[in-house]
Parts: structure tokens; C-alpha cells; sequence
């Protein structure tokens, strides 16, 4: 189980099954080589207490992550009531279970079907970096009691 620091109104539990619930990219934020933050949006499954992503080898991300492993992120709706989960961690950079992890992204995405991409991104997996996120740090919040529509 989690151990980082919280805020907010979610309890470890609560926050572990939103990840293992939520499909939609996660957005990770980490400080370049010129000092500046920059965010990219990016495929997650949440595994062993760790938020786990993955990334070209030669992608900017991986780089600046190899630089400074400390990095922000966030999980939340585009839609209402808005809810979410943001923190901070660090990355750890891994080429373990590349093709296992790589068609676990894909199948949370986009199915368990046999598609050309889920091919080209098994075919080409050593060309891939696993990012393995330790949360040190996690804020929640829920706006669903305020945005729901009342009698």
C-alpha cells in the first residue's frame, strides 16, 4: 500500500482504485535541461503502489528524467463533476518487462484487440523506456457534492 504524504479528501484506498479506474492519460511534468517545466501526456497503468508509463528512449522526457528523476503528475476527468488525483514522485527509468508493460498500456487504451499499432509497439519495444513513478506526495479532490444538481 501507498505511504506518501496526502491531501484532500480521498483515503489511499480511494485514490488506488480511481487510478486502477480511470483511463485517461496521465500528465507528467518534469524540469528540463534549460530549468523550465514542461508536461507531456502519456498512457499510465498504476502497478505495485507505482504509477508506471513509458516513453521513447530518445524522447525529451526520458532525458530531462535521467537529469532529475523528481516529477509532478496528475490523473483527472475532462468532464463534471471533476475529481482527480495529483502529486509528486520519483521516476525510475527501467527497460524490465518492456513488451509486458507496453501491451498493458495498450490494452487499457485502446482493448484487448490485436491492432496494427499494439503490432508496431511490440515489434519495435527496445526502442521503448519504462517510467515506474514512487508517489511521495498525493492531493485529491472531488467537486462532485458541489456540482451535483440538487431537487
Amino acid at each position: 500500500m501507498l505511504q506518501p504524504q496526502l491531501s484532500g479528501p480521498w483515503s489511499i484506498s480511494q485514490i488506488e482504485s480511481y487510478l486502477n479506474a480511470k483511463a485517461v492519460p496521465l500528465k507528467l511534468s518534469v524540469i528540463s535541461s534549460g530549468g523550465w517545466p514542461i508536461i507531456v501526456s502519456l498512457w499510465f497503468v498504476f502497478d505495485e503502489n507505482r504509477i508506471i508509463c513509458a516513453s521513447r528512449k530518445n524522447s525529451k522526457i526520458i532525458t530531462f528524467l535521467k537529469s532529475n528523476p523528481r516529477c509532478a503528475f496528475e490523473v483527472s476527468g475532462e468532464s463534471p463533476p471533476y475529481s482527480g488525483v495529483r502529486g509528486q514522485g520519483i521516476a525510475k527509468l527501467t527497460e524490465k518487462d518492456r513488451d509486458g508493460i507496453l501491451e498493458r498500456l495498450h490494452d487499457r487504451f485502446l482493448g484487448k484487440q490485436d491492432t496494427p499499432f499494439k503490432q508496431w509497439l511490440l515489434r519495435n519495444s527496445e526502442n521503448e523506456t519504462i517510467i515506474s513513478i514512487e508517489p511521495k506526495r498525493l492531493m485529491t479532490w472531488d467537486y462532485s457534492a458541489r456540482m451535483t444538481k440538487s431537487g
